[in-house]
């Protein structure tokens, strides 16, 4: 603890940091800048480093006392603002000294003609995310609108456009799209996203396939959730699935991530996830709503989409979930179908609406022979059944040639 350190030994401690980090830039060691520049590692070191500077007071002197030190002193005196201030909790003060300190190291960063810096960049950019989520925090917490995270995503604005230009240093691009991606979804302004995705995906200076892996899979994944979010889901079912094909396989995490979206895509489109699936992931929340696709049970989705309603909205999905219902009409109608294919083959594809609505009453669901219609209407529209009305006699006539279309992979009336 600080009560217990000598001045020498803050001192030292503050020379040894500065020594430390003018040898990474020097030697452009950016496994040991990563390390210097990490506030949210709360390692030994920093914590050691923070105590003495919240002792000694005057490390600012220390910095101009050498040119070895000075020369990085835009950078380093607000960082060491901000490590006094996290030591003691004060995030919200800690996050703009850190901002500066940012800067000023983007600005050291875009003189250097190499990359060699990069993952320090990559180090940069999740820190300010993060200090600025848990800022925003305490501003909340003390009754005080939360601003923190929105001057995140415009510093990060910022680093992109130093990226995102010819050279090795483009490949940095996606990684900190992917921190906005973050902020953006955060912050419920994914309207933001269309600028950013732009550029990765029309401007000739990238080629994705040069990205490292790790944020091409990031990236497919937020992606893939604007593209649910926009109700498109072929495109969703594309980079979802890439992102699952791609994923390390060890991340389990990460794994039922991009599976809590691309199950209810693949659903959309007809495909059902196995029980073992939803269990490995522990993604049960699922099980009954494919039960009742399977059995064309309307009472079991609703009640399931009713008992697990909070996280299917907090996930975005509670709405393509629910548009799940005329999937089930057409497993109910399909079901009656193939009883009365059992009875008498020859009056199979005449279905009277009365037989539906007794279905329905059996599940305890009642509905008058108006709303009935209207559902077989608009599943005929939908293409899940082919046939038409006689409307005189109240009867559904089947198509003989296959009456309940399988989707395909392909979503409803594409």
């Amino acid at each position: 603890m600080a009560a217990y350190l000598s001045m020498g030994e803050a001192h030292r401690r503050i020379t040894d940091y500065l020594g430390r980090f003018s040898d990474a830039v020097s030697s452009q060691d950016v496994a040991s800048l990563k390390h210097i520049l990490s506030l949210s590692s709360n390692s030994a070191s920093l914590l050691s480093l923070a105590d003495a500077l919240n002792l000694l007071q005057d490390a600012n002197r220390l910095i101009k006392q050498s040119d070895r030190f000075s020369q990085f002193a835009e950078i380093v005196a607000p960082l060491f603002r901000c490590i006094q201030n996290y030591r003691l909790g004060n995030l919200v003060d800690a996050y703009p000294a850190y901002e500066k300190a940012a800067n000023a190291f983007i600005q050291e960063f875009r003189n250097w003609d190499s990359a060699w810096a990069l993952e320090a960049l990559y180090v940069i950019a999740y820190e300010i995310r993060v200090l600025a989520e848990r800022a925003d925090r305490e501003l909340s917490a003390n009754g005080k609108s939360p601003e923190k995270l929105k001057a995140a995503g415009s510093f990060l604005m910022k680093v992109f456009g130093v990226l995102a230009g010819k050279g090795p240093k483009r490949v940095g691009a996606l990684y900190v799209t992917c921190q906005l991606f973050k902020v953006y979804f955060k912050l419920g302004t994914v309207h933001l996203c269309r600028s950013v995705i732009r550029s990765i995906e029309t401007a000739r200076i990238f080629d994705f396939e040069e990205f490292p892996q790790r944020d091409k899979v990031t990236y497919m994944y937020y992606t893939g959730r604007l593209e649910v979010y926009n109700e498109n889901f072929t495109a969703a079912d594309q980079k979802l699935s890439y992102a699952l094909a791609h994923c390390n396989p060890h991340s389990e995490a990460n794994i039922r991530m991009i599976l809590k979206y691309l199950i209810p895509v693949k659903l959309s489109i007809g495909i059902l996830p196995t029980d073992w699936l939803l269990e490995k992931y522990n993604l049960v929340e699922y099980r009954n709503i494919v039960q009742a696709l399977k059995r064309g049970d309307l009472r079991l989705l609703r009640s399931a989409l009713e008992a697990h309603e909070d996280r299917f909205l907090r996930s975005g999905v509670y709405l393509v979930l629910e548009k799940l219902e005329l999937q089930v009409y057409q497993r109910l109608l399909k079901k009656i179908y193939i009883i009365q294919k059992q009875k008498d083959p020859s009056k199979a594809h005449q279905m009277k609406l009365e037989v539906i609505i007794k279905a329905l009453r059996w599940l305890g669901i009642d509905m008058d022979l108006d709303e009935v219609e209207c559902i077989v209407a608009i599943l005929i529209h939908k293409n899940l059944v082919k046939g038409y009305f006689a409307h005189k006699s109240k009867v559904v006539v089947l198509s003989k040639q296959d009456p309940f279309p399988k989707l395909m992979g392909k979503p409803v009336n594409a």
